[in-house]
C-alpha cells in the first residue's frame, strides 16, 4: 500500500508517471489492445490489496474523472481513498472482466472497508484510464438457491451476438423494470430456467416473481426509472439504471448471462445514491 501512494504522491507532485505499459506499435490488433486494457483495469484493482505501483501508471494523471460519489475527483481522490484503508485490511478478487469499445467492466469480490461485491467501469482513451464509475454492496449470504453473488459462469462465448444480447438486454429492462410491463416477462426467459444470484431471490423464473409479489403484499416496490448505460462482451451484458426499491433512490448494476437468444443468469449490485451535500465530487453517479 506504501508503494501505491507513493506512486500517486511522484504523480500529483512531479507530473511524473510510473506507466510502462503504453503502446509501442499503432499496428496492434484490436484483439490485443482490448486484452490489454482488461488486464490493466484486473492489475490496478489487484494493486489496491498488493500495493504495486506500476498499475497506477495506466491512469492518466491529466483526465480522471471519478463517479464514485465518497470519493473527491482525480488521482488525489484515489490516493486519499487508498491511505484511508487499515493498513493490510484490502482483499481484491476480479471474477469477471468484459470490454465494450473504450469501457471495461470488471465484477470484483472485495474487502474493502469491509466485504463487498462491487462493479467496476473504466473508461479508455489512448490506453490511458481517464474515467471510472462503480457499485458497491455488502456481501451478503447464498440466496435461498445457494448461490453467492460472485459465483456462476465466467466464460465468454457468441462474440457476434453482442449487440443482439445487448438489445434484448435493454429491452427486457425498459419493458420489465421501467414500464412494468409483466405480460411480457416470460418472453424473455427459456420456461422456467433462470439462475439467480441476487441474496433474497431464489433461482427459476417463478422464484422472480414469487419475490416481487410478496415485497408487493409488503408496499415494496421495485421501480427502474431510467437506463443510464448498457455495456457487453458476447453473452454477458451489464445495465446501469437509475431506481427506487421502496423508498431508497438506488443505482442498479445488473449483468445478465444470455444463452440462446434468452436470459439464463442473473447477479447484481444494488447501492443507495447519497445526498447531493455528501458528494466529494459533483460529477454524478451516472
Amino acid at each position: 500500500m506504501y508503494k501505491i501512494v507513493l506512486s500517486l504522491t511522484m504523480i500529483l507532485g512531479f507530473g511524473l508517471s510510473t506507466a510502462t505499459a503504453q503502446n509501442k506499435s499503432i499496428s496492434k490488433t484490436k484483439k490485443t489492445v482490448k486484452m490489454e486494457n482488461k488486464q490493466k483495469v484486473v492489475s490496478l484493482l489487484k494493486a489496491i490489496e498488493t500495493g504495486a505501483s506500476e498499475p497506477v501508471g495506466y491512469i492518466n494523471p491529466n483526465k480522471y474523472i471519478q463517479h464514485n460519489l465518497g470519493v473527491a475527483d482525480g488521482l488525489a481522490g484515489f490516493g486519499a481513498l487508498l491511505q484511508a484503508l487499515p493498513p493490510n485490511s484490502a482483499k481484491v478478487n476480479t471474477v469477471r472482466a468484459f470490454q465494450d469499445g473504450d469501457f471495461v467492466f470488471a465484477h470484483t469480490d472485495y474487502n474493502f472497508f469491509g466485504p463487498k461485491i462491487g462493479f467496476d467501469i473504466f473508461r479508455f482513451e489512448d490506453g490511458k484510464i481517464v474515467e471510472h464509475w462503480d457499485n458497491l454492496q455488502e456481501t451478503a449470504k447464498p440466496n435461498p438457491s445457494g448461490h453467492t453473488m460472485i459465483d456462476g459462469a465466467t466464460e465468454i462465448k457468441d462474440l457476434d451476438k453482442t449487440e443482439a444480447n445487448k438489445a434484448l438486454v435493454r429491452n427486457f429492462v425498459d419493458d420489465i423494470l421501467v414500464n412494468g410491463k409483466m405480460d411480457k416477462l416470460a418472453g424473455y426467459f427459456d420456461g422456467d430456467n433462470y439462475i439467480q444470484h441476487n441474496p433474497n431471490i431464489p433461482d427459476q423464473l417463478s422464484g422472480l416473481g414469487a419475490t416481487l409479489e410478496e415485497l408487493a403484499k409488503q408496499g415494496i416496490f421495485l421501480k427502474y426509472d431510467k437506463i443510464h448505460r448498457v455495456l457487453g462482451e458476447g453473452n454477458f451484458v451489464l445495465v446501469v439504471s437509475e431506481g427506487h426499491f421502496g423508498k431508497s433512490h438506488n443505482s442498479f448494476y445488473d449483468l445478465f448471462r444470455v444463452e440462446n437468444g434468452k436470459i439464463a443468469e442473473h447477479w447484481d449490485v444494488i447501492e443507495p445514491i447519497a445526498p447531493k451535500e455528501n458528494w466529494k465530487n459533483n460529477n454524478g453517479k451516472f
